[in-house]
């Protein structure tokens, strides 16, 4: 009869042949997502703490000699023709070749940097291990740290909608420079801008604080925002749905002046729009625009607002008002 306290249960074997399966240095997204929803399951998340701690205290060698057999196993059947003698540099890359960091049962699982980006004009989002997910928007950057006690983002630059899954005894805290966003389960918007940050609460209840201040958190309400500039935190009452269109790709502009919906627009563009007359900076601009899509944002200046668009050598269009020279000359 077979030793009960060495014996690897089936759930084991899978825990097994899915460390080793996460510790390529490519994965898809659908290969996460099985992977959440093999953990799921009765018993497979302790399976795969156990397959983790034979691994980080014996380097998968030695600590349970059968858990150890069963990783190697798995790792000779998914490097077929792999030496025993290379086994330390299969095993010893696992940890850092992860393409997405995961944590299970306190261990880390990490990209390269467990940095997160977007290039501009691209948007992409990011399944977490808790079961939360993140939507980065363009030209964003967030850095992923979870432990046993909290889990932990970092805004870098740019903007992120957060899906918090409810975990009462790991709070979710955004850092974006000296603002801290504390949320147990809810869904909000964090975006830098400048020196600023602005927090929309979509819904939930949401923790904002300015870390330098020694005043307590704020406590948000679902359809409000908090602008964090200093030590200073402002409230008010927002159109949710507006604030984060980005996430669905529209940008909605409501009597928004000109030159802050062209600032807007310019986030998702590589060849900016420009604005060559000061005196059409504060025109009201009204509409919903895909995000990234110049073109109709132009049309609708020329054909809407009555304005005049140039095109220029560099790639870039400049809007003035018609009949006005903007000065400038194209080459």
């Amino acid at each position: 009869m077979a030793n009960p306290t060495t014996r690897v249960e089936a759930a084991e074997k899978e825990a097994a042949a899915w460390h080793v399966r996460l510790g390529t240095t490519s994965i898809e997204t659908r290969t996460i997502e099985e992977f959440f929803e093999w953990r799921a399951r009765p018993g497979n998340a302790d399976a795969y703490r156990r397959v983790e701690q034979v691994w980080r205290e014996g380097q998968g060698l030695g600590s349970d000699p059968a858990l150890a057999e069963a990783l190697d196993g798995a790792r000779r059947r998914s490097r077929p023709g792999l030496s025993a003698g290379r086994r330390s540099v299969l095993f010893g890359g696992l940890a850092v070749a992860t393409a997405v960091a995961l944590v299970v049962g306190g261990s880390w699982f990490w990209s390269e940097r467990n940095v997160f980006a977007t290039q501009v004009g691209e948007q992409r989002v990011i399944p977490l291990a808790d079961g939360s997910s993140l939507r980065l928007d363009t030209d964003s950057r967030v850095r992923v740290r979870f432990t046993d006690r909290q889990r932990r983002i970092d805004l870098v630059q740019g903007q992120a909608l957060f899906n918090v899954a409810h975990d009462a005894g790991r709070p979710f805290v955004v850092h974006a420079g000296d603002t801290r966003v504390t949320a147990v389960g809810t869904v909000f918007d964090v975006r830098r801008a400048g020196e600023g940050v602005r927090v929309t609460l979509v819904s939930g209840a949401i923790d904002v604080q300015a870390v330098q201040a020694p005043s307590p958190p704020r406590r948000i309400a679902a359809g409000q925002q908090a602008t964090v500039s200093g030590a200073k935190i402002a409230t008010r009452a927002v159109d949710v749905q507006a604030e984060t269109s980005w996430a669905t790709g529209q940008l909605v502009f409501t009597d928004i002046p000109l030159a802050q919906a062209v600032a807007e627009m310019n986030r998702y563009l590589t060849e900016k729009i420009e604005i060559d007359d000061p005196a059409i900076r504060s025109v009201a601009v009204n509409g919903v625009f895909r995000a990234g899509d110049r073109d109709a944002f132009v049309a609708a200046s020329s054909d809407v607002m009555g304005l005049r668009a140039v095109p220029k050598a560099d790639g870039s269009v400049g809007l003035s008002r018609r009949g006005i020279n903007s000065g400038r000359r194209e080459g």
